[in-house]
C-alpha cells in the first residue's frame, strides 16, 4: 500500500512539470515590450509676488463711517444734539407693532423690540437707528420718515412703515 502511494505521488508531480507554457511566457514578454508609462510633467510655480497697500489715505471700507454734522449740502439735516429715545437703540427690522390704541384721543401704537419689551409711541416719537420721527399711526400700520446719509454726505428722506403683526 505505501509503494501504491508512493508511485501516485510521484506520477502526480510529474504532471506539475513546465510543458506548454513557453508559448504563454513569450506573449508576455513580448507584449510588455512596447508599453512604457507617460507622466506628465509638473506645472511650473509661480514666485509669490508681495502686493503693497498704498491707499492709506482713502477711507478704511471695514469701519463704520461717522455723520458728520457739517456734512455735504442741502439743508436738511437730522438734530443731532437731541436726546434719544429709547427706540432709537433699535434697527427698525427688529421692531414690531403688535397693537394700536387710543388714550385720551391721541392714538398710541404698541411696539414690541427684538429683546420682548413693549412701547407704546404715538406721532412725534423717534424709532429705529435713521433718526425715524412718526408722522401717522393707523390701526395697522406705523408711518414713519427716515432723515438717512448717503454716501456722498448728503442728507435725504425716505418714508417707512411697520405694519401690524398677527
Amino acid at each position: 500500500m505505501k509503494r501504491l502511494i508512493s508511485v501516485a505521488i510521484a506520477l502526480g508531480l510529474t504532471g506539475c512539470g513546465d510543458g506548454g507554457m513557453d508559448d504563454l511566457r513569450a506573449f508576455v514578454a513580448e507584449s510588455g515590450k512596447d508599453m512604457q508609462g507617460k507622466i506628465e510633467p509638473l506645472p511650473q510655480i509661480k514666485a509669490y509676488e508681495p502686493f503693497a497697500y498704498d491707499a492709506f489715505d482713502l477711507p478704511d471700507p471695514f469701519k463704520p463711517r461717522k455723520l458728520s454734522i457739517g456734512g455735504g449740502g442741502g439743508g436738511m439735516q437730522p438734530d443731532l444734539d437731541r436726546p434719544k429715545e429709547p427706540l432709537e437703540s433699535y434697527a427698525l427690522e427688529t421692531l414690531k407693532m403688535v397693537g394700536a390704541m387710543s388714550r385720551q384721543g391721541v392714538i398710541h401704537a404698541v411696539v414690541k423690540t427684538s429683546t420682548n419689551a413693549i412701547y407704546h409711541v404715538k406721532k412725534g416719537n423717534y424709532i429705529g437707528q435713521n433718526f425715524g420721527m412718526i408722522t401717522q399711526i393707523t390701526d395697522s400700520e406705523v408711518t414713519l420718515h427716515e432723515t438717512i446719509q448717503d454716501s456722498a454726505g448728503d442728507w435725504t428722506e425716505r418714508v417707512s412703515t411697520l405694519i401690524l403683526q398677527e
